[in-house]
């Protein structure tokens, strides 16, 4: 038999494949199940390490399937396997029935028979020989000359391999074009309006097409690249869309060009762009004119072709902080490390080793104290970077970029601090979601509650909310996992968008039900379809699926199938199909319809191990003249993306005036422009893991994952002491999002699993209670925190050195390491206690010049100067170390969840009003103001100091608006708080600037100031004062009057 393939070059790829004899039994059993290639997840799934090596066999195994088999057969494949998830020990030496080895992507001018295939894998059974043949119009063929042998072998032999080590690709095959040329025109390149571009291709001849590159301002901070040929296209679906240029905050670029040094220097504002190609081209970045440069690229290797993907180098700074790629294990700073840039379902992972995680967000930050430069990728294919942990004399420090598939599409963000790349990052890809205000609160789930069948699903978790109730815990949403979609018969598999009628008789009656206690659903959806789905053949006939390009069928693949060491054959949804993303949006609705809130879009890794798997592309825009269809160059992260795009299109549809929800497990730069939450996956419960958390959380906080979190306690593992649950619930209710999620499977229980409830240990129950309640208290100063991020992409949780770059300390590896600290909005410092048995914390007050320093929010409630390394007293009975900045304010409410509406909703009938607001603020304590009439305090964002002669003002704002409002809808109102503190009183001001029509409920009832613990000035106000006297922490209060004004 023999298949061919034409390149884009015209060359004829002829494969001949001789089978040996089979029985059809044999065939069939390859065809079967052999075994587990996963366990399960809550919002994923595991069983229990026994199940690891039946994996990695099971992977190796493969299988091929019919287009089409009767409900019979297909129900005879997704019988169980034992709880160990063991299979028949002769699968892992099986290999798929394929035309050629590996698809399009492993072939080369070799010959392969009865050895070792190209992959390294055995295969007895089949014989491959490859002939190449230039292909003519007639279909004539013609021996290659060699340079059409060498070019074929770099496209072929050179290809890059999924799998990859340190952050280093397994291949490399790596050419440097170095004769460079000036293009007056560079069409067909995209033309800057500006001019403030240069555009160069290459001239080497040992290159079958030019090397085409191009560099071209954005606007005075912001650069684009492209490096591409022919057969290296720019990413044909971007992550980020092209802006026009704008320099509407500088003058007009200029720009000189010296033929000669064969160079070209863009000037904009305080920013200098060179550009030299004596060699390889080169871009240097120099900032306020420094002498040095804050970015600048590796010379004569600068930008390479790598077989079918490309490497971009430049030079490393060591010692230096490298922040971001979205989610990467723990310590913050990425130097001297190297990553995959993938998705991966790592189900229990190390939170200091496991590489990939859950997101693919190629953006890497160097931050300096000189300045900042971010690099940032559109790619969705696979790839790597080396940030310093490849070292070769010959080229002295370096980082590099691999990408596996297709040319490079670059963007060069220049900051003067972090904060600055940030911002332009977000305004490149595209601010934060605003979530909804009732994602504040406590959201409560686990795997169990929907697996069980007596009693009913429906009452297992409408009883869990009632307990909330009972054990004084408030819950504001439930994460519903996917045993809702279990079938009722054998094979008992979890089918997305179907419900399981015996767990749910009457899913609308449940929903509202749950609504009535003030508890908002997020059902778990998983874009995959398993063989025994009821719509699977309905789906396949239509092209929802990949398709194998060996087969010319639907690509399939061994799925979660039900519990922990279960799986089954299936197909991923193909998102660049209609029928497949129509499928999944009309599923999205009928959830919207039937009562549920927000969607909970999980296990969107797309974990598919061949990049040939071919693409529909009838759904998205296809760039002229690109004719490849392999999911290698579209990328596997693009299907999470267009994932995210059709649950919440579908969602608005249905609902246009709410708020859309989608919470994702995986992300890519353009995901969150259609989810607004995320969290870091199926951790595990480790005191360890807990720690390297906070290191995930600010690196997924500089990518824009900013309402992102933890699952409390740990997803996987052991249950947590009493003492670890507190230390993580503390912890948590000073974070973006505290959710408490989990599926502790066992070797005796694969199925159902374990829950982590909060008032499961009586001894600490009254600990949490008080914790989950302060978590209420700060629902306005969380939700304000979203806000802000969504305008102005201010992490909510942040580095120590954020703001406070002139503090020498936040420039030490200690506090690099991101993850024993970090700022909780601008007025909080929270650290942690990561061991058992200890009762105190090191953290360290970041200071600025006349910084007037901390108070510590729990007893013994001194002050603390800033500046320096402090030993906080924090007995776990009590609190982890908070620390409030002096000058600040928290506006806090109601200690359980509220409505901002004024007339309710009808739906969720029974839930408080938002009518009460206080604010916590903190005074230089009077000792330390004692001989100073006046200090000096450095600005920010929201805590702005005016000082007059005897007089210190510090002002802080926050926003506030409906909390459930669609933003483009929603009128917002900005909350000032301004006070003076003299040697007997302090003077308070309290203003509102409403923005349309939207009124705080509590804005007439005024607003109640509470002071620090011990301190005991009166307060004063041009506004009506009353003195309410102490509340039940020992606080004084007072109520003050609230001036409204509209803008």
């Amino acid at each position: 038999m023999a298949t061919t393939n034409v390149s884009q070059d015209g060359f004829k790829l002829v494969s001949y494949k001789k089978r040996g004899n089979k029985s059809q039994s044999s065939q069939r059993q390859e065809r079967g199940i052999n075994g587990s290639a996963r366990a399960g997840s809550g919002s994923s799934r595991r069983a229990h390490p026994q199940a690891k090596g039946a994996v990695d066999e099971a992977k190796k195994g493969g299988s091929e399937a019919k287009a089409h088999q009767s409900q019979a057969q297909r129900q005879r494949r997704y019988k169980k396997v034992n709880n160990t998830g063991r299979h028949d020990p002769g699968a892992k030496n099986r290999v798929p029935e394929r035309g050629y080895w590996g698809g399009r992507g492993s072939q080369g001018l070799t010959e392969t028979s009865k050895g070792q295939s190209p992959a390294g894998t055995r295969n007895q059974k089949t014989i491959t020989k490859y002939y190449i043949r230039r292909a003519s119009h007639e279909g004539a063929s013609c021996r290659p000359s060699q340079s059409d042998v060498d070019h074929l072998n770099g496209l072929l032999l050179c290809r890059p391999q999924a799998s990859c080590r340190g952050g280093v690709m397994l291949h490399q095959c790596e050419r440097v074009p170095k004769h460079y040329v000036l293009e007056e025109d560079p069409t067909p390149l995209p033309q800057s309006v500006s001019g403030a571009s240069i555009a160069l291709h290459s001239t080497d001849d040992t290159f079958s097409s030019p090397c085409r590159f191009y560099f071209e301002a954005i606007n005075s901070n912001v650069f684009r690249t492209t490096f591409t040929t022919s057969q290296h296209p720019a990413p044909p679906y971007p992550s980020a869309k092209r802006p026009d240029p704008s320099f509407s905050d500088v003058t007009a670029p200029k720009i000189s060009t010296d033929p000669v040094r064969r160079s070209r220097t863009i000037t904009l504002g305080n920013v200098e762009a060179v550009i030299e190609w004596t060699d390889s081209p080169t871009v240097s970045l120099f900032l306020d004119g420094s002498p040095e440069p804050i970015h600048r690229d590796l010379q004569f290797r600068s930008y390479a072709l790598d077989g079918t993907g490309i490497a971009h180098y430049s030079v490393y700074k060591k010692d230096t902080l490298h922040v971001g790629l979205g989610e990467k294990a723990a310590p913050m700073d990425l130097s001297g490390r190297g990553f995959i840039i993938s998705a991966s379902d790592t189900f229990g992972y190390d939170a200091y080793r496991t590489d990939p995680l859950y997101k693919h967000i190629p953006l890497l930050i160097n931050v300096t104290p000189s300045g900042c430069v971010g690099i940032f990728s559109t790619s969705h294919s696979r790839a790597t970077w080396a940030v310093g942990s490849e070292i070769d004399g010959l080229w002295g420090r370096f980082k590099v970029y691999r990408q596996a598939h297709g040319g490079l599409e670059e963007y060069l963000i220049v900051g003067h601090t972090v904060a600055d790349v940030v911002r332009s990052y977000a305004e490149l890809v595209g601010f934060p979601l605003l979530v909804p205000r009732y994602m504040m609160g406590y959201i409560g789930g686990g795997m169990k509650y929907s697996m069980e069948d007596s009693p009913r699903a429906s009452e297992v978790i409408l009883n869990f909310i009632e307990k909330c109730k009972e054990h004084g815990m408030p819950c504001s949403a439930f994460q519903m996992s996917s045993g809702y979609t279990v079938a009722e018969t054998e094979p008992k598999t979890r089918n997305v968008f179907t419900w399981n009628r015996h767990r749910f008789p009457d899913p609308r009656k449940f929903t509202e039900q749950c609504h009535r206690h003030g508890v908002r659903l997020l059902a778990n959806i998983k874009p995959y379809v398993l063989a025994n789905h009821p719509a699977y053949e309905e789906l396949e006939r239509a092209g929802a699926f990949f398709t194998d390009p060996v087969t010319k069928k639907t690509a399939v693949a061994r799925l979660w199938s039900a519990g922990g060491g279960e799986s089954g054959e299936g197909s991923h949804i193909d998102f660049t199909s209609k029928a497949g993303f129509e499928w999944w949006y009309n599923g999205v609705r009928e959830l919207k319809r039937a009562g549920i809130d927000a969607m909970w879009n999980d296990n969107n890794e797309y974990n598919i191990t061949n990049d040939e798997w071919q693409c529909a592309l009838d759904n998205v825009p296809v760039p002229p003249g690109e004719t490849r269809k392999d999911i290698g160059l579209w990328g596997r992260a693009l299907h999470t993306e267009l994932n995210g795009k059709s649950s919440y299109d579908a969602t608005v549809e249905i609902d246009p005036d709410t708020r859309p929800l989608i919470l994702t497990r995986s992300a890519t730069a353009g995901t969150m422009r259609y989810c607004a939450s995320s969290w870091s996956g199926d951790n595990v419960t480790s005191w360890e893991g807990m720690r390297g958390a906070n290191s995930l959380a600010l690196n997924a906080g500089f990518s824009l994952l900013q309402c992102y979190g933890h699952d409390i306690g740990g997803f996987e593992g052991p249950q947590p002491t009493p003492e670890h649950l507190v230390r993580w619930v503390q912890l948590g209710v000073h974070s973006p999002r505290f959710a408490i999620n989990c599926y502790k499977t066992s070797p005796d229980d694969n199925l159902v699993g374990d829950v982590i409830e909060p008032w499961q240990y009586p001894s600490v129950a009254p600990i949490i209670q008080e914790a989950i309640k302060r978590r209420y208290e700060l629902v306005p100063y969380t939700y304000s925190l979203m806000l802000k991020s969504h305008l102005e992409a201010i992490p909510p949780q942040g580095w120590t050195g954020w703001g406070y770059e002139s503090d020498p300390e936040v420039w030490t590896p200690a506090l690099f390491k991101g993850d024993t600290q970090y700022w909780f909005g601008d007025a909080m410092l929270v650290s942690g206690v990561y061991e058992p048995g200890v009762s105190t914390a090191r953290v360290y007050l970041p200071g600025r010049p006349g910084d007037p320093g901390f108070l510590n929010l729990n007893a013994p409630y001194q002050y603390l100067v800033a500046g320096r390394w402090h030993e906080i007293s924090s007995p776990w009975e009590a609190s982890i170390p908070v620390l409030a900045r002096i000058g600040s304010a928290i506006p806090v409410g109601k200690p359980e969840p509220t409505t901002c509406l004024a007339d309710g909703d009808p739906e969720f009938s029974g839930m408080e009003q938002d009518d009460w607001r206080g604010v916590e603020i903190f005074p230089p304590p009077l000792h330390r103001h004692s001989g100073s009439p006046t200090e000096d305090v450095p600005a920010d964002a929201t805590n702005t100091v005016e000082t007059k002669p005897g007089t210190t003002w510090y002002r802080n704002s926050w926003l506030e608006d409906d909390g459930i409002s669609r933003t483009e809808k929603a009128d917002a109102c900005t909350v000032s708080i301004a006070y003076a503190v003299a040697r007997d009183h302090i003077q308070i001001t309290a203003r509102m600037k409403k923005e349309g029509d939207f009124e705080p409920l509590w804005a007439r009832n005024g607003i109640h100031v509470k002071l620090p613990v011990g301190e005991e000035r009166v307060i004063t106000s041009e506004e009506a004062v009353v003195d309410i006297g102490l509340d039940r922490k020992g606080r004084r209060v007072w109520k003050v009057g609230v001036e409204v004004a509209s803008v």
